[in-house]
């Protein structure tokens, strides 16, 4: 047999987190076609991987790539820290099934302008991936503030009972064409005047169709342990996997409780299926939000549309400029983006090592000044966390950003290196590789990333993407398609 490419002795870490070992792998057309100590065949490339690693490629859990996936299909924030899939609809957000009206919601505005918003089905938008050919595969989740703004006048009140059954009909239909489940962002004011009962109602259409429910919750600061017990009792209502995302403890008077919540995730874990995902920083980014600011640490604006020129400022040396208190400064601000030094390291630390925890850069890639979790979350983990600092071993790394991934969110046959899966794969050295993205200049591709292969294509080596893009739409195991409207 003849291969397209062959690494030869190279470390194996295949993704389930059992041990490493030392291989050669074989790549026929897009999937992994052998895996032996010796392969003895022609190949078109062979690439000697001694001193190097192979690993799934990583799967990011936790983006906001909703519309960039189509409209930068070169992906290189993604591609160049070695992520091979990205899952958009984060946060109650999704591109994909939103019919703007009027202006875009906030924090709907995080994924683009309204020119951007132009899949209103998840039908339309996995063809609109399938012919931008992204670098990077897609899943996706429908946002509940999505379906909100396409059912309500008024997204600051609870639904009435025929906006729920409307938003029901449309994530039944979302879910049969490919949406992975239900994400909700009840933290922000276009979301936090639903009540539990609003997304439990929606949470009913999920466990027909094996769909997943993940949440930014109602709060990460002091109520934290209510709000995880709402998403848990949702979780329990609908049957259904909850995860909840970017986990954290937020906020000077709430640091250190990551202790509590953990506690609380070993209790609930015993009687019902429950995760959570993270990025390793100690800061967080989202729209600048008038709940959030406080002198109890620094707040910096990413992004300002009145005033754009304050962008890469503290809100502290604004506030003062202007003479004015946070608050003021805030308001005058907005609309608004910020970076909220809002985490305590330890914190992060402990949600990261943590059993049940994967991997999510939550990177904002249209951000003029991006948080660096947009390009260096991944190696970050892999250098940083994992070699430098010791938090755990490579191959519990690699399995939090692979195949424990790939196996909570049902994406068959990835996440793993193994015969007859896809060839997902990044070569990597151990030794360098690491995140170079910094709070100040954060658009820096990773060192250490040799290769990236996304289904059996080559697409980014030598610090450069290649111009060969594979990316595909990618659907849940079990998931069914109506193909008329793919």
């Amino acid at each position: 047999m003849r291969y397209q490419y062959l690494i030869k002795n190279v470390t194996v870490i295949d993704g389930s987190g059992g041990p490493q070992y030392r291989a050669d792998v074989a790549v026929k057309d897009d999937r992994i076609a052998a895996i032996a100590p010796a392969i003895e065949a022609e190949a078109e490339v062979v690439i000697d991987g001694r001193g190097r690693v192979l690993s799934p490629g990583f799967i990011d859990v936790h983006t906001h790539d909703d519309t960039n996936v189509i409209r930068m299909p070169e992906m290189l924030p993604k591609i160049s820290q070695g992520v091979t899939t990205v899952i958009v609809g984060n946060c109650g957000i999704s591109a994909a099934g939103a019919v703007i009206k009027t202006s875009v919601p906030d924090p709907m505005n995080l994924l683009g302008e309204k020119a951007h918003f132009v899949y209103p089905t998840i039908a339309d938008y996995r063809q609109q991936v399938e012919a931008a050919t992204p670098a990077v595969n897609v899943a996706t989740l429908i946002g509940h503030t999505t379906l909100r703004s396409n059912q309500m006048d008024d997204l600051f009140r609870p639904a009435n009972a025929e906006e729920i059954c409307a938003m029901r009909e449309q994530l039944r239909a979302a879910l049969q064409q490919g949406a992975l489940g239900l994400s909700t962002g009840l933290a922000y004011a276009s979301a936090f005047s639903a009540p539990t009962q609003e997304v439990m109602a929606l949470a009913e259409e999920l466990a027909g169709e094996q769909g997943i429910y993940t949440t930014h919750l109602r709060s990460e600061f002091e109520p934290i342990l209510e709000a995880m017990e709402e998403a848990f009792h949702i979780g329990r209502h609908g049957r259904v996997p909850v995860v909840i995302s970017h986990h954290k403890c937020a906020g000077a008077k709430n640091w250190g409780r990551t202790q509590e919540t953990l506690k609380l995730f070993d209790k609930v874990r015993q009687t019902q299926d429950v995760s959570c995902d993270c990025y390793p920083y100690s800061a967080s980014s989202s729209t600048l939000d008038l709940k959030q600011i406080t002198d109890e640490f620094d707040i910096v604006i990413t992004w300002s549309e009145p005033h754009p020129e304050m962008a890469g400022q503290s809100l502290r040396d604004i506030a003062g400029a202007w003479s004015m208190s946070l608050h003021e400064a805030g308001k005058r601000l907005m609309p608004a983006g910020a970076i909220y030094y809002n985490m305590d390291e330890q914190d992060v630390r402990r949600v990261l090592r943590y059993p049940l925890t994967m991997v999510g850069s939550d990177g904002l890639p249209n951000d003029p000044m991006p948080h660096p979790r947009l390009w260096g979350a991944f190696p970050r983990v892999l250098g940083h966390y994992s070699r430098d600092e010791g938090l755990f071993p490579l191959t519990v790394a690699v399995h939090k950003m692979s195949g424990m991934s790939a196996a909570r969110y049902q994406l068959p046959q990835r996440g793993l290196i193994k015969t007859g899966y896809y060839a997902d794969l990044v070569l990597f050295d151990a030794l360098k590789v690491k995140d170079s993205a910094t709070f100040s200049q954060p658009q820096q591709p990773a060192a250490g990333i040799d290769a990236v292969w996304v289904n059996g294509v080559l697409s980014y080596q030598h610090q450069a993407v290649t111009g060969l893009r594979a990316g595909r739409f990618l659907c849940r195991q079990g998931n069914t398609i109506d193909r008329s409207k793919a």
